[in-house]
């Protein structure tokens, strides 16, 4: 395990950049490198997925299961009760914040929809009042 030192925000912090979940990435060999080459030049049309299964069953299928948002860091001041309670239950405070904040907003937004249908009219409507008139 390697520790290296990176700058951020004016202050020197440790941070461990090389572990990931496991074991650290292995370096491509040189041949590894050369197949990466040479699949990267093949067309689509040209590789053959004959021993590939077809999937006739999307049933089971997750969407945006691997897919997660790109993260920015923030500083913001929330009053200490609130930060207890996000703490209480350990590690994940900051995803828990995050989850509530999306589902806030999901919340809010989709409201917000629905009540702009409610006081814009429908194009198809305002044109019958039109012909008609």
């Amino acid at each position: 395990m390697r520790i290296k030192v990176k700058k951020s925000s004016g202050s020197l912090r440790l941070v461990l950049l090389s572990r990931m979940k496991g074991e650290p990435m292995r370096k491509l060999t040189k041949e590894q490198k050369r197949d990466i080459r040479v699949i990267a030049t093949k067309r689509d049309a040209d590789i053959d997925f004959s021993d590939v299964p077809r999937v006739l069953d999307w049933s089971g299928a997750e969407i945006g299961k691997f897919y997660r948002q790109k993260k920015k860091p923030v500083t913001m001041r929330l009053d200490s009760d609130v930060i207890a309670w996000l703490k209480a239950d350990g590690r994940g405070y900051q995803t828990k914040a995050n989850w509530l904040l999306r589902n806030a907003m999901l919340h809010f937004t989709k409201e917000a929809r629905i009540s702009r249908r409610k006081i814009a009219p429908r194009h198809g409507k305002a044109r019958e009042g039109k012909g008609n008139g």
